[in-house]
């Protein structure tokens, strides 16, 4: 444990690096600034990418984590922390620019037809009821077990 005279002369100087870290506010303005230079960078690799292969992530994964790492780096750079809601309007841009076609088709689920129904549901209960029926013979049978 520390002596309370050394804790003391240490107060100061993390009571003033403190106040340094609240003073450094995110600047909205500089990070806005800078955002659309990893957009354009994204557009440029994108332009490598075959426009059908554009919902295929694995085709471009690489490109979107660079792109990713561009607006955290520079959303930190502004001081802002990331994601963001601005940064987060940008990202949702680029989305809509180049996945907007992008929609996962939603799978129907329909019941099977009567007949399968019906024997999946009857299969379980049989044996159940087969297996109950064996426990309880066996059971009265004594003469088996010995």
């Amino acid at each position: 444990m520390e002596a309370p005279g050394c804790l003391r002369r240490r107060l100061p100087v993390l009571l003033l690096w403190g106040a340094r870290q609240q003073t450094n506010l995110c600047n909205e303005s500089l990070m806005l600034e800078k955002l659309p230079a990893c957009g354009k960078s994204f557009e440029e690799m994108m332009k490598k990418v075959d426009s059908k292969k554009w919902c295929n992530l694995t085709e471009f994964i690489m490109y979107y984590d660079n792109f990713t790492q561009c607006t955290e780096r520079e959303a930190n750079d502004a001081s802002c922390f990331w994601p963001n809601p601005l940064a987060e309007g940008f990202i949702t841009g680029i989305h809509k620019q180049f996945f907007s076609n992008c929609t996962s088709e939603k799978v129907h689920w329909e019941d099977p037809p009567d007949e399968i129904l019906i024997t999946l549901i009857l299969i379980p209960v049989m044996l159940t009821c087969a297996m109950i029926t064996l426990v309880v013979w066996c059971s009265k049978r004594s003469d088996i077990l010995v």
